[in-house]
């Protein structure tokens, strides 16, 4: 497979033919090449890392080296053998490795090729810069020497790095021809430096690194401006690469690999490969913030393969991980529970201190009374709300009721949803409870629901009997005589075609003595025995609204009046009736008498009576709503009163 850059095609041969198959296309492309031999077979082929470069190999020994596309040939290789690799891969970008099981044969783009020898059969690895060669006792490391490392190492050299590297040992010596090493670098002094420190990464011997960022270290004396940023980060890639080196670890790879893996990828890695005190100690060496991820993959690592009993897991879990709120213990549970250590992930919960987060698998786990328990504890309703929601679409009713029954809050929110969702499954509460005053509060609220118009007589039959088992006997009689109105008003409806039901008993008298039914409202309101005062209010009012002023004058003559006349005033001068208003004055009481002449406009005589009473605050009254030409009459009376 050849990708570039977001295409891929697929090289394949059979047989000699070689074909190409492009992403998206159904056909293959035949592709030419020469091999040297028209009657061979091609049996092996491999694409550098970087996908640049393919190797091609043949029944007939030949080995094709040449650019991906096919189109250019930098090198046609002939090894003279009969037998055919065990493996053709590429070591870096520049050399191809044939595998020949024990020994290698290494092919670059000139005409050497060197050979390896082993004493059992080898397998290799292509990695992005080098090879690993790996048998049952042992695992080599083929690589390009880096051209940094060449410049410095090589004999006779004249790098920068490499005088700097000599003049650092013989300092070391104590010898004066440091200064003269010194002097050849010092116009690359920086040069040499930075070449020091990148040739330290790509050396696997601690000894060889120590020796280069010394050299390094002591060109920096030198130089005024050299920041220590790269000295200091490539001594910490060294410790890493070193701790992942050493054979309890196992993990050779390369400063450019590292490049490539990041040194996130390097810890992610570690912790793959289960080296979770490792990752660990990289993370907080490196300062990197990714320290809990570590101690998650760690516990849910722990709690799938560890064989000790659930009380010691979460004991050494809850040790390692402390109180810290970067690890999430619901995490760790969910991973007990999802291996089937239930009760494992019940006492990991126990270390979580979210609510939030430790209720919703606990329901999971079937623990319903531990999760309704902490959604109380933690004061959040929504919490409990979905508790109880749960709770009941998994128990049966009866069982869900009494579960309920021991925690007051609970059944208290749990009785507000059910006003508010579900009124029928608040009366099978209450009906379980006994609580017979709260099931005649349901019928009642039943009764005056508009869409229970039907069904109204019918709830407060269930009220008044509810009321009474309850020994409530007032309610008991005001519900019997709400229902004696509901059946009255049915009457009328029928006689009158006009909407009674549902209507308060005031509402009633209002409508009867609106349509001049003053019989049947006389009789509905000795039935009911609705008070003088509100009954004489309420006619006054209609026949107001209603202009029949000579029956209101007949009602005001009929007996004397249990509200008084300023009612009648009143009304005759809301609706703008001034001369039946003034026929009911006189009986009016003289301490509001001034305040009606007033709204009537009568100033004059309310001035005169004000000023006889001697009552100044009705003066003042009288002055700021008289008009100006009559205003200083009454302010002449306000100076006579005020000497």
């Amino acid at each position: 497979v050849v990708c570039e850059d977001r295409h891929c095609r697929v090289l394949f041969a059979r047989e000699r033919d070689l074909y190409c198959l492009n992403e998206g296309e159904t056909h293959p492309h035949p592709l030419t090449i020469e091999l040297g031999d028209e009657s061979c077979t091609i049996i092996e082929m491999a694409v550098s890392s970087n996908y640049e470069r393919v190797a091609i190999f043949t029944d007939r020994g030949k080995l094709w080296i040449g650019s991906s596309d096919l189109k250019k040939c930098t090198r046609l290789y002939d090894t003279r053998s009969v037998s055919l690799p065990i493996q053709l891969v590429w070591c870096g970008v520049d050399a191809v490795v044939i595998n020949w099981g024990l020994h290698l044969e290494l092919v670059g783009p000139f005409e050497e090729s060197l050979h390896y020898n082993y004493d059992e059969t080898v397998f290799c690895v292509q990695e992005v810069d080098c090879i690993r060669v790996v048998s049952s006792q042992s695992m080599d490391i083929i690589q390009k020497v880096p051209e940094v490392v060449r410049n410095i190492f090589g004999i006779n050299s004249t790098a920068a790095g490499s005088y700097l590297l000599e003049a650092s040992k013989q300092y070391q010596k104590k010898n004066h021809r440091a200064n003269e090493y010194l002097h050849l670098v010092k116009p690359k002094l920086f040069l040499a430096v930075r070449q020091c420190i990148e040739a330290a990464g790509h050396e696997f011997k601690a000894e060889t690194q120590k020796m280069l960022m010394k050299a390094a270290q002591f060109g920096k004396t030198y130089l005024d401006d050299c920041s220590p940023e790269n000295y200091v980060t490539m001594i910490r890639v060294l410790r890493c690469l070193n701790a992942v080196r050493h054979p309890n670890v196992g993990m050779p790879i390369t400063y450019n690999q590292l490049q490539i893996l990041t040194l996130q990828g390097l810890m992610e890695l570690q912790m793959i490969r289960r080296n979770h005190f490792l990752a660990l100690d990289l993370a907080t060496f490196l300062k990197m913030p990714d320290s809990s991820k570590i101690r998650l993959h760690w516990a849910c690592y722990k709690v799938e393969h560890s064989k000790l009993n659930d009380e010691l897991v979460a004991k050494e879990i809850a040790e390692k991980i402390g109180s810290s709120r970067d690890v999430s213990y619901i995490k760790i549970a969910k991973k007990a529970a999802d291996c089937g250590r239930n009760d494992l992930a019940i006492k990991l919960i126990e270390y979580e201190p979210r609510a939030n987060l430790q209720v919703p698998l606990l329901l999971r786990l079937g623990e319903d009374q531990t999760g309704l328990i902490k959604a109380i504890e933690s004061g959040n309703t929504d919490l409990v709300y979905a508790v109880l929601l749960h709770m009941k679409e998994n128990m049966p009713l009866g069982k869900f009721q009494m579960e309920i029954r021991s925690f007051p809050l609970a059944q208290a929110l749990y009785l507000k949803y059910c006003r508010l969702h579900n009124k029928d499954m608040l009366k099978d509460v209450y009906i379980q409870e006994d609580d017979h005053k709260s099931q005649a509060e349901c019928y009642i609220r039943e009764s005056f629901d508009p869409k229970n118009s039907s069904t109204r007589e019918a709830s407060l039959v269930a009220a008044e009997e509810s009321y009474k088992r309850a020994k409530l006997d007032l309610n008991a009689t005001l519900c019997e005589e709400h229902l004696r109105l509901s059946k009255y008003q049915r009457n009328l409806e029928d006689k009158f075609k006009r909407d009674f039901f549902g209507k308060s008993l005031h509402d009633t008298l209002k409508l009867l003595l609106t349509m001049q039914e003053v019989k049947l409202a006389d009789k509905l309101r000795h039935e009911y025995k609705v008070p003088d005062r509100r009954y004489w209010w309420l006619r006054v009012k209609v026949l107001g609204e209603l202009g029949a002023w000579s029956d209101l004058e007949k009602l005001s003559k009929s007996k004397k009046s249990p509200i008084g006349y300023e009612p009648f005033v009143e009304v005759c001068w809301k609706h703008g009736n001034r001369y039946e208003a003034q026929k009911y004055l006189p009986k009016v009481k003289d301490d509001v008498k001034v305040e009606y002449l007033t709204k009537l406009g009568m100033y004059e005589e309310a001035a005169q009576m004000a000023f006889e009473q001697k009552d100044l605050e009705g003066l003042r009254f009288i002055e700021s709503k008289c008009d100006p030409s009559f205003a200083d009459k009454v302010a002449s009376f306000i100076r006579q009163l005020s000497k």
